[in-house]
């Protein structure tokens, strides 16, 4: 029999970006707050996902930097990578960051914490049930508060709410692919765990996730070999942009195997020695790669009973209106399990809209945001916007500190509507700072010209974008304003 609980102000329920950002906020505004997290709190974010992944780019990086240090007149030897001490480093980072999301912290913040499931009982109550009988693994699951046991599987508890904000987030999506559907192989979820170096590894995916970790493991000595069934990694974004960064996977090792169905079998077969060009040969090697699938994400919804509260939802997710209101109007959800934007810090975003809006019967929308991204190979790409519009692109070539760095494989490319900032592409080292920045402009209704009047310390990759914006002012010098500009300066000449 399940305990009866309080009734909180707002329950939130997944212990990921949005749900913590979301427990936070409310409770710092006075609300009573209770968050319920089935596994870990940090979510994807700080245990498999962002946080993990860059701690690996910082070793695969310095390794790169190595590789470029002959060029500019340093002899440096071949690096050795003791991947084992680049994992032990990862987990160390993580394991330095995770206060910040830690159960202390929300309790000292005033949230109560319940380890669980968490199921909707109807439109304004939850029942809580231990979370072991799900198998999901935990490497720092905590002791549940109030003393329950994770042990049976019961109801361990009922709670009611004035508002619930849904943030479950999402997991890892496996594609129809012949030989996956027995297991056998990593996602994000599980590659971080790894202690011994792979000698080879398959990634079955392209995107942002997969050119990530293609390019990690290929600069740290792993033989890698990347397939889509896109024509092109990074598929979704600028096509000069995906065409850079393959160049630069392929210059340190990666394989790519794009525009055809996935054939499993014959990855596994994979012999480096037999690749000819782009061809997989067909003899099997001295030892079976590993296989990562980094195929897209799938929201979070099983498990919830959303029917009980009066919640729709689909395989896309929970159905939320512009203030991220579901079909029950207690409930909100946010985050990857209601958002397009699979992203830590559009997480983030939504939260805050929803917590905006529950509590206050606020009138935030989504619609609002201008949320950018970044893949943070090397060099990085940076995004936001629409990319069908008129453009204004400055080459690497043309930015002094990219020359000064020799990192001139890249561009800056502003998308415009009669001066109107409407999207933007970078491809360059710090991309994502500086997409930040045009993401601010444009969130500001900013123009192309306003570029050209902000001042940046000489020499930044900054600069790409003051020239994008001189760029857009000479085009308005056009042949008949050029004629009434030279008679204005011959009547005082």
């Amino acid at each position: 029999m399940a305990t009866s609980g309080p009734t909180y102000d707002l329950v939130a329920i997944g212990g990921g970006t949005a749900g913590l950002v979301s427990a936070f906020g409310a409770a710092g505004l006075g609300a009573r707050v209770a968050l319920i997290e089935r596994d870990r709190l940090g979510g994807d974010c700080l245990n498999v996902g962002c946080v993990p992944s860059k701690a690996l780019l910082r070793a695969a990086r310095a390794v790169r930097e190595i590789h470029a240090a002959d060029p500019v007149g340093v002899r440096a030897p071949q690096p050795v990578v003791d991947f084992g001490a680049v994992m032990a480093r990862l987990r160390e980072r993580r394991a330095l960051l995770a206060p910040n999301d830690s159960v202390e912290r929300l309790t000292a913040a005033g949230v109560d914490v319940y380890f669980g499931e968490a199921a909707f009982a109807g439109p304004d109550e939850i029942v809580i049930r231990s979370a072991g009988s799900r198998g999901h693994k935990s490497t720092a699951a905590p002791s549940p508060p109030h003393g329950w046991s994770h042990a049976s599987g019961e109801p361990l508890r009922r709670i009611r709410f004035r508002r619930a904000v849904v943030a479950t987030g999402s997991r890892p999506a496996t594609p129809s692919i012949a030989g996956l559907g027995g297991g056998g192989y990593h996602t994000n979820e599980s590659i971080f765990d790894l202690t011994e170096q792979p000698r080879r590894l398959v990634i079955i995916g392209a995107g942002a996730i997969g050119c990530e970790l293609a390019q990690a493991f290929a600069l740290l000595g792993t033989e890698v070999v990347v397939a889509d069934v896109a024509d092109r990694p990074l598929s979704r974004e600028d096509p000069d942009a995906s065409a850079i960064v393959r160049r630069a996977l392929e210059g340190e090792g990666v394989r790519f195997q794009l525009g055809a169905p996935v054939d499993l079998a014959a990855l596994r077969r994979w012999d480096r020695r037999e690749d000819a060009a782009a061809h997989l040969p067909q003899r099997v090697g001295a030892a079976d790669p590993l296989v990562l699938v980094a195929a897209g994400r799938t929201p979070n919804t099983e498990g919830l009973n959303l029917e009980a509260a009066g919640v729709r939802w689909s395989t896309d997710g929970i159905s939320v209106t512009d203030r991220l209101q579901t079909t029950n109007r207690r409930i909100f959800a946010a985050g990857d399990v209601a958002s397009d934007y699979k992203f830590t810090h559009a997480a983030d975003a939504t939260a805050r809209i929803a917590i905006r809006n529950a509590l206050f019967f606020g009138r935030a929308r989504a619609s609002s945001l201008v949320i950018p991204w970044c893949t943070y190979t090397m060099p990085e790409v940076g995004r936001v916007g629409d990319l069908a519009a008129d453009a204004v692109t400055i080459a690497l070539g043309d930015v002094d500190r990219a020359v000064l760095d020799g990192e001139v494989e890249g561009f800056v490319r502003v998308h415009h509507r009669r001066g109107r900032i409407v999207g933007c592409t970078i491809v360059a080292p710090h991309a994502g700072e500086l997409v930040a920045y045009v993401a601010h402009v444009m969130r500001t209704g900013g123009r192309l010209a306003d570029f050209s009047n902000a001042v940046a310390p000489y020499p930044t990759y900054a600069e790409a974008l003051r020239k994008a914006g001189d760029a857009w002012r000479r085009t308005l010098v056009t042949p008949r304003v050029k004629s009434l500009l030279e008679r204005y300066f011959r009547l005082f000449r």
